[in-house]
């Protein structure tokens, strides 16, 4: 197998790491004020996800870097075209982890409530973006001959690309609240459960119209296989979501649903990439010559063997720190977790 499609396959893999771990994570960020009904409510909820943000972040770092080492052509045009898209992902990404660092430096509900709106604003936006992005780089933009992007805003903002965004806007809001069902206990957990049931419903219906639009449009036998795969997971998993837990009488199966939110996730991403192949940004101008490939946006041979040792050395280092993380804090948590606040000192007069 050529170097230059290993690489693509390898960045496939790390955009789909991407989106099954920092989906909960944008899930958990847009319900902060809906399953988090008081401050320590908010606070259960933040702390599912506390230990692991800023790793599950890590892989769309990867992602870029290794898009820019392996086809620097594909990263020159896609980030000067979706320029102002990827800069508001990156504005929101730091406006919310500045809320996660800053919200519990002072006791006060006003300063803590707008950083909570600061984190459901940072979980919204690229939620919904990057939906956007992957379905216009699918759907094909229009570039040049020299490969460069000629469109404007409004022509990433098309119907293809909205529905894109309306997917995984919905389906990490389903991942997420499947995560907190399964790392809490007592009313966050119930209602959590509930409405990953209802959000569930409206994901499934949406994805699975977005997929149908995008095996019609260029598909192969591998891409609707996917497609087909990442339907009956999500089934799968909002099936397992409301069947009661043979071990707690209270709780369902969110282990199975979160699994199977993540296996739907997953495979919905594959199939996109496997739409794509060999292309990597189609030009809906000429496609025949102005679309950039696996071929003609790679870097040289030599580099790609040299990063392949690299990725070779240190990707199992990682995946095994990533994987440590999680089982170190693999329990739930609760409001008895949470310390009462400290009662307001009593004013003398002097």
């Amino acid at each position: 197998m050529p170097l230059h499609t290993v690489w693509f396959l390898l960045i496939a893999v790390l955009f789909t790491g991407y989106f099954v771990l920092e989906g909960f994570d944008f899930g958990v960020g847009m319900l902060l004020p809906v399953l988090g009904r008081d401050d320590r409510e908010r606070r259960v909820v933040i702390n599912t996800i506390g230990p692991v943000w800023d790793g599950n972040e890590v892989w769309i770092l990867t992602a870029g870097g290794a898009m820019f080492a392996a086809f620097p052509e594909w990263y020159a045009t896609l980030f000067s075209g979706f320029y102002l898209p990827l800069l508001l992902i990156l504005l929101a990404l730091i406006l919310r982890g500045v809320a996660f660092e800053y919200r519990g430096k002072r006791d006060d509900a006003v300063w803590k409530r707008r950083f909570d709106w600061c984190i459901v604003f940072g979980s919204v936006v690229p939620a919904f973006l990057w939906g956007v992005a992957f379905a216009n780089i699918v759907r094909g933009v229009p570039l040049d001959a020299d490969h460069q992007y000629t469109g404007n805003l409004f022509t990433l903002l098309n119907p293809y690309a909205l529905l894109g965004g309306l997917t995984t806007l919905l389906l990490f809001l389903t991942h997420g609240a499947i995560f907190i069902a399964l790392k809490t206990v007592g009313d966050i957990r119930q209602r959590a459960n509930t409405l990953a049931s209802r959000v569930g419903v409206a994901a499934a219906l949406v994805a699975v119209v977005f997929l149908v639009w995008t095996v019609a449009r260029h598909s192969t036998p591998l891409s609707v296989t996917f497609a087909v795969l990442a339907a009956l997971c999500l089934v799968g998993g909002l099936i397992a979501n409301r069947m009661p837990s043979r071990t707690d009488p209270q709780g369902r199966r969110e282990g199975w649903a979160f699994t199977g939110t993540a296996a739907a996730i997953a495979f919905a991403v594959a199939a996109l990439f496997a739409t794509l192949y060999p292309d990597v940004l189609p030009s809906t101008v000429d496609p025949a010559t102005n679309s950039l490939t696996v071929a003609n946006a790679s870097s040289t041979p030599y580099t790609l063997k040299i990063m392949t040792w690299v990725a070779l050395v240190f990707t199992p280092i990682v995946l095994l720190y990533q994987g440590w993380t999680y089982w170190v804090f693999r329990k739930r948590i609760g409001t008895h977790h949470i310390p009462e606040p400290a009662p307001a000192p009593a004013h003398t007069e002097a």
